[in-house]
């Protein structure tokens, strides 16, 4: 399993770097698939409602009607039939991709596998909804589909009579088989909306919005493509006849030929192994759990920072319980909690300057504590012996960083970029630990954690708490996510940073000008 997820992981990264070279970061498509998945989903909702408008439900009616918006009315129900049905294919396809890339970073086991297990039933309805829309053209792919379907779920025996059976002639079928196929492709996708909004309840903050960039460009796609090659029909449906030379969908119906030629057991008892498969690949095997964040109500005031900061509401406040004069504290449900450290690197009394007491913030990594990074901090610095030198802290879903030491390069590993509290920067540098700092990561965009390259942004950039300090020289911090494809990049940023820091002042020579530049505004 572990080298199928390596095997897949290089693939979407390749593909995501290549489309990197076309797209901003914010507006590549492999970054943005959840976000796509939602913007088809409206693209289909809206133009199947304006579809429905012109259509008429009816055994005898329902060709004509589409026939009549594909040719009399094609420059707006036509286009909007060609834009419904691309929209729904763009749907399957980000969908799909959504679940590989996701099993691909390994972020579907532990407290991820919620999102997962709710995540694949909306792809079974999705594929349910598209399907019964193929019916209600009652064209040749239509009859095709409906006799192929009906006769599949008579092989299953959960129905008292046979539903093949409305499809033997003409006068079988009745026009509330028609109602109900509509009642269908219209109450499917509101299920699968229900159990969406189920889906993205442990999330904080989701994105279901694309940039509007990519939105404009992805909607500006599908209207090109449906003016220069517009769906069409296959012809009406006979009943008297069988469908012969279809041409198939293969985004939705790629097993179609199967059901037709496989018998029953072999095709429903397939169907619901790969259906198991997928609810159960969460345990298989199941993740070994890092121990989540905890709380030092010791050194907790309650100022909530934890709280904003958690990418997976796995931090909520509750009433005060250790007597102490703050209203609130910080409580940790630790089945939500995938230890990224996000919390601690947010949290106020995260900082290295501590020395009086121990370095134990309001919230920390049992496993991964900020004191222990500060002891791996002074023993990288420690091993650096020429100059200039420079510390890079990075996490272990970034760039690779092992052999990345040298005599001017030390290495200290987190488990998030956000795990940093900005203080460790400020650290390094006013004790003389190293001339430069470099923190890495992910890709942009595509922060395996979610928000740790957003949060640590806003925090040098003083938008967000905890705020890296004014007195901190900037053109001695230098940030790069890159992702796991990105190590020669780093290399490279490496090589032209110690350059430039070579041409810079010594640290103590930069704090005595601070000095005197501070004496002297106080004389003013």
């Amino acid at each position: 399993m572990n080298a199928l997820r390596r095997s897949l992981r290089l693939v979407f990264e390749t593909a995501q770097n290549a489309l990197g070279r076309i797209f901003p970061d914010a507006w590549n498509p492999l970054l943005n698939l959840g976000a796509l998945g939602f913007f088809f989903y409206w693209v289909v909702t809206v133009s199947g409602i304006y579809v429905y408008a012109f259509f008429d439900t009816g055994a005898a009616q329902a060709f004509g009607s589409v026939e009549t918006m594909t040719n009399e009315q094609w420059f707006h129900a036509g286009l909007m039939r060609s834009l419904h049905r691309y929209a729904s294919d763009g749907l399957v396809v980000v969908m799909l991709l959504h679940l590989l890339r996701e099993f691909a970073n390994d972020r579907y086991r532990g407290a991820r596998s919620f999102s997962w297990l709710t995540g694949v039933p909306v792809l079974v309805l999705v594929y349910v909804a598209g399907i019964t829309g193929y019916w209600l053209v009652w064209d040749k792919l239509a009859q095709y589909v409906a006799i192929v379907t009906s006769e599949w779920l008579d092989k299953a025996g959960i129905f008292g009579q046979p539903i093949a059976r409305n499809f033997l002639s003409p006068e079988h079928l009745s026009d509330r088989f028609f109602t109900l196929m509509v009642f269908m492709h219209i109450a499917v996708p509101l299920i699968a909306l229900l159990i969406l909004w189920v889906h993205l309840q442990r999330i904080t903050k989701p994105r279901i919005n694309p940039p509007r960039g990519l939105a404009v460009g992805t909607l500006l796609s599908l209207l090109v493509l449906s003016l220069v090659w517009p769906a069409t029909s296959q012809g009406p449906a006979d009943l008297l006849e069988v469908p012969a030379d279809i041409g198939l969908d293969w985004f939705y119906l790629p097993l179609y030929p199967l059901f037709e030629t496989l018998p029953g057991p072999v095709t429903w008892g397939s169907s619901i192994a790969l259906l198991v498969m997928f609810l159960a690949i969460p345990w298989l095997p199941p993740m070994r759990r890092a121990s989540p964040a905890r709380v030092d109500l010791v050194n907790c005031n309650g100022c909530a920072r934890c709280f904003a900061d958690c990418p997976y509401s796995a931090i909520t406040m509750v009433a005060r319980s250790d007597g102490r004069p703050f209203e609130r504290e910080a409580q940790v449900n630790a089945s939500l909690c995938v230890a990224c450290g996000i919390c601690a690197g947010a949290c106020p009394t995260a900082t290295p300057f501590r020395r009086a007491t121990p370095l134990h913030p309001g919230i920390d990594l049992p496993d991964l504590p900020l004191a222990a990074i500060r002891e791996r901090l002074h023993a990288a610095s420690a091993r650096l012996t020429e100059r200039p030198r420079i510390i890079v802290f990075g996490c272990g879903n970034g760039v690779p960083l092992s052999g990345l030491d040298s005599p001017g390069v030390g290495v200290v590993q987190l488990a998030c970029s956000g795990h940093l509290p900005p203080s460790f920067i400020d650290y390094v540098l006013s004790r003389d630990l190293a001339e430069g700092v470099v923190l890495t990561g992910c890709a942009e965009n595509d922060c395996h954690n979610r928000f740790g390259i957003s949060w640590t942004e806003q925090r040098i950039a003083g938008e967000r708490d905890p705020y890296l300090r004014q007195r901190v020289p900037r053109e001695r911090l230098r940030t790069l996510w890159a992702g796991p494809l990105g190590r020669h990049r780093l290399e490279a940023l490496l090589e032209t940073f110690a350059a430039e820091l070579s041409r810079l002042p010594s640290l103590a020579e930069e704090r005595a000008r601070r000095r005197r530049e501070l004496a002297e505004a106080g004389d003013d």
